[in-house]
């Protein structure tokens, strides 16, 4: 098996066993990261009481990632409704996005959960094709 599907499955792993250790029953939503030198990032968006306060789940993998200098390579979010239902994979959101454009465009975001239950991830670059940044890229 290669080195890249080894790491995406470990990445799989710790962020559904923060998901189910923060939340063991009902919702629950937990993102991770995975870095250039193979180490994993997870975090999650306590239920804040004002919910104007809330933030994405991914932000603090990604603050944590840009505190120790490393870069993300992979980023992935995942969602359930409850304890006995299915894993769901939300793409990063806009300001995800443009978060993840700090590691530059080839970043691999997490999409979907195929019919084979294995993760589908695409380069940044082709969930923004027309990005602003591209402006400045091709100078």
């Amino acid at each position: 098996m290669n080195k890249e599907i080894v790491q995406e499955q470990a990445l799989f792993d710790q962020v559904k066993q923060n998901l189910e250790a923060h939340y063991p029953t009902g919702w629950g939503g937990s993102a991770g990261v995975l870095l250039e030198d193979g180490s994993i990032l997870t975090s999650i968006s306590p239920d804040f009481p004002n919910a104007a306060s809330s933030v994405c789940m991914e932000l603090g993998s990604y603050l944590q990632a840009a505190n120790l200098n490393k870069k993300i390579t992979h980023s992935l979010c995942l969602v359930r409704e409850n304890e006995k239902s299915a894993f769901q994979v939300l793409t990063p959101c806009g300001i995800c996005q443009e978060r993840l454009n700090f590691w530059g465009d080839q970043v691999l975001c997490a999409v979907e959960i195929d019919k084979h239950h294995s993760v589908q991830y695409l380069p940044l670059k082709e969930l923004q094709p027309h990005h602003w940044l591209n402006v400045y890229r091709e100078q």
